[in-house]
């Protein structure tokens, strides 16, 4: 998770690895470790890098939500063919949804 934090930081800000690497104090050939995966840095680096970068890593914990997996197994107890019509069936009801104009300022 670090290495893409790192990556994604240096592509927002559109730098090279190497300028980063600098300020670092580090070597391009070591930021390209991070970034592929290939080393695993502390979560200390990894803000470090982040902030070099220009910006800053928002960290927070959160309570727990169980939703997605709970919506996963239900949806495991239905057939592949059930499971294929409850999608196109969300899909057209969305798609209806997207035609439908705005109710700006409606009341």
């Amino acid at each position: 998770m670090g290495n893409d934090l790192v990556r994604e930081a240096r592509r927002r800000t559109a730098l090279s690895q190497r300028e980063p690497a600098e300020k670092a104090g580090t070597t391009q050939t070591a930021i390209a470790c991070i970034e592929t995966g290939r080393s695993t840095p502390s979560f200390d680096a990894v803000l470090r890098l982040v902030r070099l970068s220009g910006l800053d890593l928002d960290v927070m914990l959160v309570e727990r939500d169980d939703s997605d997996w709970i919506q996963a197994r239900d949806l495991l107890t239905l057939s592949a063919e059930d499971r294929v019509a409850l999608g196109v069936r969300t899909a057209n009801t969305m798609l209806a949804v997207q035609r439908q104009p705005a109710a700006h300022g409606a009341a």
